[in-house]
């Protein structure tokens, strides 16, 4: 289904205020006491996966700075799941203001990025060694929060978060050649060589025909017989999917055919890096700069990894070496 040009993301109601109600001071203080309690409520019950706070409030108004707060917990470790840290090989600059929600590289030293934020979310195509952006186009909608970002058959595949609409781009000139509608949020966006392969922030990735978009296959993903929530940027690497875990400092490897995470890659070093990195250049990562990208060069069998603002492009090792897994069938990502 196509959608017309003059489609909108609905905003959330704003509650009105009712005249001539009379103020009861002991009413108030009651009515006071239960949303206390209730919103502790919610904590104490917990397992329940986190609300993504990265979108802009609809009123935005200018705030003094904070410290970021202490990052998240990280997935717990399953027994028999392997945690490793990645082996930095190069190091890439990466553009302070890029947002980044998808990112494959497409050879010849290129890589095509999706970027997010309502009014700043868009598709490029970067120069690996020098970060620089060699073209790039707004998200086609220019009021949706942009999301993952993957190029099967020359077309890049572009998801929005809560727009519902995917867009294929001309994966070189980034033009638009059309546009898909979906249920629920988009988050992640990978391909195996034949179908499309979409997280949502659950437990679930989805597999979607390319041409139509209808979805052909679903997988909940596990450690320790635990789902994994909050699934973001994908990656498949030689017949293995990658996958940020959001806002953590986690990659989880995950075996498609059962959805059972195989491995963690724990890139707390990095997130460390930039971080120091960016408050000596007297700009610190805020809470929702968090790891997120990731793309597989297949000439060097390695892996680049970013973030959300981060300044730097890692090159690391995969866990299993260059030669871990099979080649992938299908056509070239370009």
């Amino acid at each position: 289904m196509r959608l017309e040009p003059g489609l909108r993301e609905p905003g959330p109601d704003a509650p009105q205020a009712t005249p001539g109600r009379t103020r009861h001071p002991f009413r108030d203080l009651a009515r006071a006491l239960l949303l206390v309690v209730g919103a502790a409520l919610p904590l104490a019950c917990g397992g329940e996966p986190q609300t993504r706070t990265d979108a802009p409030p609809s009123s935005p108004a200018p705030t003094p700075p904070s410290p970021p707060p202490t990052p998240p917990a990280p997935p717990p470790v399953q027994a028999g799941i392997p945690v490793v840290s990645p082996v930095v090989l190069a190091r890439y600059p990466h553009d302070r203001d890029a947002f980044t929600q998808g990112l494959q590289y497409v050879g010849q030293g290129v890589l095509v990025e999706s970027t997010g934020l309502v009014g700043a979310s868009g598709v490029r195509r970067v120069e690996l060694e020098s970060g620089r952006v060699l073209r790039g186009v707004p998200t086609p909608i220019r009021e949706a929060f942009g999301e993952g970002v993957t190029v099967l058959g020359g077309v890049a595949y572009h998801l929005t978060w809560r727009t519902g609409v995917a867009f294929a781009l001309d994966a070189v000139t980034l033009r638009e050649v059309g546009r898909f509608t979906y249920s629920g949020e988009g988050w992640g966006l990978t391909h195996d060589g034949q179908s499309l392969i979409m997280s949502d922030g659950s437990s679930t990735l989805v597999w979607r025909d390319p041409k139509t978009f209808a979805v052909t296959r679903r997988v909940q993903v596990t450690g320790g017989g635990q789902p994994v929530r909050n699934l973001n940027e994908l990656e498949e690497v030689r017949g293995s999917l990658y996958a940020n875990v959001w806002p953590t400092n986690r990659i989880a490897r995950i075996d498609p055919g059962t959805g059972q995470v195989t491995l963690w890659l724990d890139v707390e070093a990095l997130t460390r890096e930039v971080s120091a990195a960016a408050d000596q250049a007297g700009r610190p990562l805020t809470a929702e700069d968090v790891p997120n990208g990731i793309a597989f060069v297949p000439e060097r069998g390695t892996l680049l990894l970013t973030g959300k603002r981060w300044p730097t492009m890692f090159e690391v090792q995969l866990p299993g070496g260059p030669d871990e897994g099979q080649a992938p069938a299908g056509d070239s990502p370009r």
